[in-house]
């Protein structure tokens, strides 16, 4: 449930709070007075689109937090499994925006948008002013159909999915499989000719870098001989060396270290570097010995490594990619040699991957055949419940040729709204308030089929009036009982039903417009519904109106076990 909404800096709203209750909230208050920018505010908060126009201009930032009480353990699982601690089993969605920066936290830990979008979906369910009118695209009525009957059908829908992917992946590979045979002999030719220069290249697991070590030293030769030639001199030369020299300081140390025992330490240190420095001089020599090789070594040397940087150039960075990219092609040249073949196993595996589509397709139509039936049903009775008067409702699930990642069933509702009038897809004969209540009687249907406790209705009263309106009234006073229903309204009927009622006004602050939202108490809710009864002018024949009118909202509401 929604317990608390608070807004800063967006569009008319300099700040503003309001904690939300139990059952039916509904927020009434004049055109343009900022109803639309409530809306737009939790849809921010939620990680939906926010206009740059939206953030006050005089601010830098614009900032909307949601706090809910949260007891699905659907959520509760969720939330476990992104690290979200849950405190007093309160959660707290908010989102930051300053210029094109936007910062999402759940619960004071920063999350992206996609995190904060998902969480939100099993929080809120917001059907804004135009969402009816997706009514009038076949698609939707698909998705209605599945998510009422996603018990039995969304495990099989994944499979239907996977085998939808596999048989178009079948279907790919037997289509390109079908080339002429004249490009197929082409392609066998180029296989054998590359497969055979790898083979005879004969390439050994780290030969290249042996080889460019090699070469290397082999380039440098010269450099590195002359280097040496000069240390082998400094070292061990005839004239001044280190060696002489390091022997000279050994003889002249030993020579005095019988008069005194605390040198001995110091005579061992320079016999080692003596020792070190002979050891050195003489794996010197034995380098230099080594560093002769003849022109053709040297010659096979290059020609060896000139040989795999050309298969490296063709078939890949390293020896492995080379190999791999071998094998690739050893099979698909196996596939051509064996052309005949290799199209039967395809063939196979495409008809018994569409045989097992087609069969999920089947029990997929069969069970949206059995759930239309059943939400047939209770749309008839809920859109009977909603002043449609001899209304008729049914769900039409029909086979197409071409099955999708969805099944092959295409889905419609059909509806009269008079008698005697034989039912027609409800694009083409339902108004614009019927729509609205259709959706109206869809929601109602689908309450109990998730674990959503909070739903906002912006304007679903468009296009209604009279005994509709009060019958919708009535409607959304009963989803209160089970359900938190937020309901934006320009109508009394179903503001007098309302269980908190909360007023959004529009006021002049030091120089500038602001919007503001406050719950009402019981007079000014008499004051706001003689106010939408009456217009201009509020006279006390108005009052009484919206006294009874109230009135008649809690007796309603008592009858039908609400107290």
């Amino acid at each position: 449930m929604l317990l608390h909404l608070h807004v800063k800096n967006l569009a008319l709203i300099r700040e503003t709070e309001i904690d939300f209750s139990e059952g039916l909230n509904i927020l009434t208050g004049e055109t343009g007075a900022g109803k639309s920018i409530l809306i737009g505010s939790m849809t921010m908060a939620l990680g939906g689109k926010v206009p740059k126009e939206m953030i006050r201009e005089d601010a830098d930032y614009a900032l909307a937090e949601l706090v809910f009480s949260v007891d699905q353990p659907k959520l509760i699982r969720k939330l476990e499994e992104l690290d979200i601690p849950l405190e007093d089993g309160e959660l707290v969605l908010s989102r930051k925006i300053s210029g094109n920066r936007s910062i999402c936290r759940l619960n004071g830990v920063t999350v992206s948008t996609a995190v904060l979008k998902e969480i939100s979906s099993l929080l809120i369910d917001i059907h804004g002013q135009h969402e009816h009118q997706s009514l009038l695209q076949k698609k939707k009525h698909l998705e209605i159909l599945d998510a009422y009957g996603h018990e039995e059908l969304s495990p099989l829908l994944g499979q239907l999915s996977e085998s939808w992917q596999e048989c178009r992946k079948w279907k790919e590979e037997l289509e390109q499989s079908g080339e002429d045979a004249d490009a197929r002999v082409r392609e066998q030719s180029l296989l054998e000719f590359e497969i055979q220069e790898i083979e005879e290249a004969d390439l050994k697991d780290g030969e290249d870098a042996l080889l460019e070590q090699s070469y290397r030293k082999m380039v440098n030769g010269k450099k590195i001989m002359e280097a040496l030639t000069v240390v082998q001199a400094l070292c061990a030369g005839e004239d001044v060396s280190a060696s002489e020299q390091t022997g000279r300081a050994c003889r002249e140390l030993s020579g005095v270290l019988r008069y005194d025992e605390e040198l001995e330490p110091l005579n061992s240190q320079l016999q080692e570097i003596d020792s070190q420095l002979q050891d050195f001089v003489r794996e010197m020599d034995d380098y230099m010995e080594g560093l002769e090789f003849s022109e053709q070594e040297f010659r096979e040397t290059e020609e060896r490594l000139n040989l795999i940087n050309h298969l490296k150039a063709k078939y890949g960075q390293a020896i492995e990619e080379i190999r791999a990219y071998q094998e690739e092609k050893q099979k698909r040249l196996d596939m051509l040699v064996n052309y005949e073949q290799y199209r039967e196993k395809l063939q196979k595996a495409y008809e018994e991957a569409s045989r097992r589509m087609e069969a999920l397709c089947r029990e997929a139509h069969e069970i949206r055949v059995r759930e239309a039936e059943k939400l047939a049903g209770l749309m008839r009775r809920q859109l009977g419940e909603l002043n449609f008067l001899d209304v008729q409702f049914e769900i039409r699930v029909q086979e197409t040729d071409v099955p999708t990642a969805a099944g092959f069933d295409d889905v419609e509702f059909l509806i009269s709204t008079n008698p005697g009038e034989p039912m027609k897809p409800l694009g083409k004969i339902a108004s614009g308030g019927e729509l609205s209540r259709v959706m109206l009687a869809i929601k109602t249907v689908m309450a109990d089929q998730d674990e959503i406790h909070t739903v906002i209705f912006d304007e679903i009263d468009a296009g209604i009036s009279g005994r509709t309106a009060q019958k919708v009234s009535e409607k959304l006073a009963l989803i209160g009982r089970s359900r938190q229903v937020i309901c934006i309204t320009h109508l009394a009927q179903l503001a007098s039903m309302a269980d908190s009622h909360y007023c959004i006004e529009k006021q002049a602050v030091d120089g500038s417009t602001q919007t503001r939202i406050r719950k009402l108490s019981q007079e000014e809710i008499t004051e706001e519904l003689a106010r939408i009864l009456g217009g201009a002018r509020i006279t006390d024949a108005v009052r009484w109106n919206a006294m009874e009118m109230k009135r008649l909202a809690l007796q309603f509401k008592n009858e039908t076990g609400k107290t």
